[in-house]
């Protein structure tokens, strides 16, 4: 029974439930292999490294072995951990050399905006330290794609169309890789990915003489660390054209490969409504979807349950608001916490109820038109740059983020998956960064680096500063849910600064109003961008507000007369959700995948 007015929308799939094993992803041989692994005796962990590598070969346009990853894993009868594959800053990446390089703020595209990449490791680091199978029998698949070829996908093939000038007039390495013989590939075309192929064989092969398991993953930690920390340092020394600044060279050298682990966290988390919600920390955008939902109970508290509808007027207007300041929260306080003063009590005060109520009560009947950070506990807040959108320069084709740009256009998307096997253990994971067109291709990898600094400042101020060794504030952005002390669910959605906006919304309809996870999923979506952008143009859109087409005109209209500038996109255009969990009242577990795109799918049996 639904606790919204709106009734919920027909499913365009059946929700997946059984009592064995469940996979859901953003590619359906990502969840395919997932699944392969639960049936031949494989666990979460094993599926959930095995998918992820998969992903690397056929989203190459939405993450790559050069970019990075957030998790949050929940082991069987243990509380969950985060999984954090985010890299830092390499050692000479300082405010003093981009600035001396002309720069005033970080590009976009090229490897100036690299993070030292962090997903390999750390999927690598999961594999051993909670993991069953051998390396081999988990990188077959993505070795198999890799070398002898998988059918490539249309949203591959439209953004290399999209890249193609820039990969012949300034790419060269990645124009030989994604365009070889000068030729862009068909949809369906088999494509491969030889020189890829040759490092997981060579990582495979790293550990064959040694005794244990988990000796072979770490011996494959070991050569990964010096083969990619040498050909990238080797790589980026050549100026490369960049997004903003001309052509320049990188910073990235083989000891900040070398300095990195991944780090295994405590999770952010707030109760809503008897659930407790589960994030990654301050250095992610996580805490903002844990602030919108107290602001919004705070709202609730005055207005009743009405205002947390996401198909109603009021429902959509109220939530826009919340986000907006949830996410101006976000740019003014959010990073890495060993660059902020005493986090764990920041993150205390931003998610306390009476700072919730402070911030629940600016919300008007009409859409604001200011970023406006808060307080939180007496602080005072830095204001990162507020500029409208097209007052910055058109920047590279590669550059931002692969994901809907500022006229809703689709550009591409990030990677999600989740797994949950019949132990009970669940994983969560965002995996992005390293997309084929963030970066020049390293010809001897087969994959470039990612573009994650480009979402620090070069102002000292910030708490989110370029700064060596301090990681970039993410938008990666997984989510658990645990109910008397057990977790319930895993899921998420790639998107950018969407994330957390199009999970809140599947939240609300599942918490709140009763709803299916597959009619969560296939509910109309809507997000705003009336923040700072995470990625280049770093832009915002004040009243911005973006809908599908489905939430109704009457409803559109009425947004509009609130004063929100609403861009219409098509029936099926946001969101791209997926989530794996357990009933464990029926004895059941089920799983359900986003229908837009025709790309994600979910299995499970």
């Amino acid at each position: 029974m639904t606790a919204f007015t709106s009734p919920p929308v027909d499913r365009t799939r059946p929700e997946l439930r059984g009592t064995f094993g469940m996979a859901a992803s953003t590619h359906w041989l990502a969840t395919a292999t997932a699944q392969s692994v639960l049936e031949r005796g494989g666990t979460a962990v094993d599926a959930a490294v095995a998918a992820a590598f998969v992903l690397h070969v056929v989203e190459p346009h939405l993450n790559g072995p050069g970019g990075d990853l957030t998790a949050i894993v929940a082991p069987a009868g243990e509380h969950p951990f985060v999984l954090a594959g985010q890299g830092s800053a390499p050692a000479a990446a300082t405010i003093e050399h981009y600035r001396g390089l002309g720069l005033d703020e970080i590009p976009g595209a090229g490897p100036l905006a690299a993070a030292v990449p962090g997903s390999v490791v750390a999927w690598l680091h999961l594999l051993a330290t909670r993991g069953t199978w051998e390396l081999a029998d988990v990188l077959a698949p993505a070795l198999g794609y890799a070398r002898d070829g998988h059918p490539v996908h249309e949203n591959v093939v439209r953004t290399i169309r999209a890249v193609a000038p820039l990969f012949e007039q300034h790419w060269p390495t990645s124009a030989a890789q994604w365009m070889p013989g000068g030729r862009i590939p068909e949809p369906g075309d088999l494509i491969t990915n030889e020189p890829w192929a040759r490092v997981l064989a060579r990582l495979l092969a790293a550990g064959e003489s040694t005794g244990s398991r988990e000796s072979r993953v770490r011996a494959a930690i070991a050569l990964w660390t010096e083969i990619v920390g040498e050909a990238a340092e080797q790589f980026v020394q050549s100026p490369v054209q960049h997004s903003i600044g001309g052509a320049l060279p990188g910073v990235m050298t083989a000891a900040d490969l070398a300095a990195y682990s991944p780090a295994e966290e405590a999770t952010a988390s707030l109760t809503f409504r008897g659930v407790e919600v589960l994030k990654a920390g301050l250095w992610s955008q996580g805490p903002a979807l844990l602030q919108s939902l107290a602001i919004l109970d705070a709202a609730a508290a005055v207005g009743g349950d009405a205002v947390l509808d996401p198909s109603t007027a009021l429902g959509v207007h109220t939530i826009t608001e919340a986000l907006k300041l949830a996410l101006a929260d976000r740019d003014a306080w959010f990073a890495d916490p060993a660059a902020i003063d005493d986090p764990d009590a920041l993150l205390t005060d931003l998610l306390s109820p009476a700072y919730a109520a402070e911030r629940a009560a600016l919300i008007g009947e009409t859409a604001s038109r200011e970023v406006r950070p808060g307080r939180p506990g007496g602080r005072e807040p830095w204001m990162p740059p507020v500029r409208p959108a097209g007052a910055a320069a058109a920047p590279l084709p590669g550059s931002g983020e692969p994901t809907l740009d500022r006229a809703g256009r689709q550009r591409g998307d990030t990677c999600h998956l989740d797994v949950i096997d019949r132990h009970g253990t669940m994983i969560s994971a965002t995996p992005s960064g390293g997309w084929l067109q963030s970066s020049p291709t390293i010809p001897a990898l087969g994959f470039c680096l990612g573009t994650r600094l480009q979402m620090m400042w070069l102002d000292s101020a910030s708490p989110s500063r370029l700064e060596p060794g301090i990681r970039p504030r993410s938008t990666l952005s997984p989510t658990m849910l645990v109910r008397e002390g057990r977790v319930v669910e895993a899921l998420g959605t790639p998107g950018g600064d969407q994330q957390d906006q199009w999970q809140l919304l599947y939240l609300l309809r599942r918490i709140v109003g009763g709803y299916e996870p597959q009619q969560a999923i296939d509910a109309p979506m809507f997000h705003t961008d009336a923040m700072v952008a995470s990625f280049e143009p770093r832009t915002v859109q004040p009243g911005s507000l973006t809908v599908e087409s489905r939430l109704g005109a009457s409803v559109i209209d009425e947004l509009r007369a609130r004063g929100h500038e609403v861009t219409v996109m098509g029936p099926w255009s946001l969101g791209r959700l997926s989530c794996v969990g357990i009933e464990r009242d029926r004895g059941w577990m089920f799983a359900a995948a986003n229908s837009r795109g025709n790309q994600g799918y979910a299995a499970g049996r």
